[in-house]
């Protein structure tokens, strides 16, 4: 892969694409932290996600040795680690790329296509987790502050989701749970919590048959 896209790009964006190698050998810094399912990453610049793509790969072997066995664990646990990988990239097609590069992983390694509820989730799931903004600003595109999607499994296949300010939890960050996006202090309080909903629910909403519900 190529390291720019263009002399353009690099001069108006300074876009500039890590490689692999370089991926690989600044993950293994904090490599049991890339191997441990429930581990939440922010990548603040993600491009076409190399970081994203590499750390849900990790995240992925480690579903399959804990959970390798079970296809109901597996499935839930695999959604369950993209869920817990975050991304801000100012350019719109990177964004895009980068939300396909993780749903063909994801994809690939649960053996699911585009009529599966499994695959729709996780597309949903994307749209929620890599966003199209600014991290320095902290605020989307469209000028909106950048809101983050905190997931929870609950077990039983049901999943819970929260949503946080990037801002909030950025300036905040004296009052940060070691090795944490999110907090526990009583300052990190959701600007939204759902009710808990399964994969099928979460393609629905994808496929736009339906509304998630605030609580």
């Amino acid at each position: 892969m190529s390291l720019v896209k263009s002399k353009q790009r690099v001069a108006d964006h300074g876009e500039v694409f890590t490689p692999r190698w370089m991926v690989d050998a600044m993950l293994d810094l904090v490599k049991d932290e890339t191997e441990r399912i429930d581990a939440r990453f922010l990548e603040p610049a993600c491009g076409s996600g190399n970081f994203v793509a590499r750390i849900l790969q990790r995240k992925l072997a480690a579903v399959e040795v804990k959970y390798g066995k079970s296809d109901f664990d597996r499935r839930h646990f695999s959604l369950y680690a993209l869920m817990c990988i975050y991304g801000i990239e100012l350019l719109a097609d990177n964004v895009a790329e980068c939300r396909e590069n993780a749903l063909e992983i994801l994809a690939e390694y649960t053996h699911v296509d585009g009529r599966d509820d499994l695959w729709l989730a996780a597309s949903h799931v994307l749209k929620t987790n890599i966003l199209h903004g600014d991290a320095l600003t902290m605020r989307m595109r469209d000028g909106q502050p950048i809101t983050f999607a905190e997931w929870g499994y609950l077990g039983k296949g049901k999943f819970q989701r929260r949503d946080f300010r990037l801002d909030v939890l950025t300036g905040s960050a004296d009052f940060t749970a070691q090795g944490s996006l999110f907090g526990k202090h009583e300052i990190f309080t959701p600007i939204r919590t759902y009710s808990p909903v399964n994969i099928r629910e979460l393609a629905a909403l994808e496929a736009g048959n339906t509304t998630s519900e605030a609580i």
